[in-house]
């Protein structure tokens, strides 16, 4: 009876996972015995090898299952002739179990068939670890982008500092400026009403009856 684990499926389980199951499929054989049969490698229960190939693997191999259906179907084609197509069977080349337009080498039907799903699994393995590597490539770029933009927004809140400091100046030495020109301007009046005031002195004098008299 096979255990039941809590911990997560490893790329390797997932592989086993798919080799097993397609191998019942092309053989005629059902999806809950290859369960079964994973389930004993990995020490997993059927139950939980199911879920994982409906919910997660199943996807990833949409075109080995029709290959895996394709090959079960010309067996039991062939399984249904007459003895005398039994030279024929055992000629079979690899083109008769691949893909229209597959060409290789030949082999026998249990060989090829492994053969081509490994081909794929190791085709399918390299993309998940191209993708792998744009992914960390883009968290990097998106890491250092992060830090940019921290240190734009750190330089921005300095800038502003300064800048409200530099409008707090203004404003000071607009408003003194300001009050230098009125103490000018006032300077100049009085300045201005002394000379008349000395103006109007030294052109009129007071008499004895206290009347002005305009000097010549």
């Amino acid at each position: 009876m096979s255990a039941v684990r809590q911990d997560a499926w490893s790329e390797e389980d997932d592989l086993i996972l798919a080799e097993v199951t397609l191998r019942h499929i092309r053989e005629g054989s059902t999806q809950l015995a290859a369960f079964e049969e994973v389930g004993e490698r990995i020490g997993r229960t059927s139950a939980a090898c199911g879920f994982r190939w409906n919910s997660c693997v199943r996807k990833k191999y949409e075109e080995a299952i029709a290959i895996a259906k394709s090959q079960r179907q010309k067996r039991s084609y062939y399984k249904k002739q007459p003895a005398a197509g039994g030279a024929q069977v055992a000629g079979l080349t690899e083109t008769d179990f691949a893909p229209e337009g597959y060409k290789g080498e030949t082999a026998s039907e249990e060989s090829l068939s492994i053969d081509a799903v490994i081909r794929f699994l190791r085709q399918w393995k390299g993309g998940l670890q191209e993708s792998g590597k744009q992914h960390r490539a883009l968290e990097r770029t998106l890491r250092e982008k992060e830090e940019e933009l921290a240190r734009l927004r750190s330089e921005n809140a300095r800038l502003s500092q300064e800048v409200s400091l530099v409008k707090t100046d203004y404003h000071v030495v607009n408003d003194d400026y300001k009050a230098l020109i009125q103490i000018m301007d006032r300077a100049r009046r009085l300045a201005f009403l002394s000379e008349e005031e000395e103006e109007l002195k030294t052109r009129f004098k007071m008499d004895a009856n206290g009347n002005l008299e305009r000097i010549e």
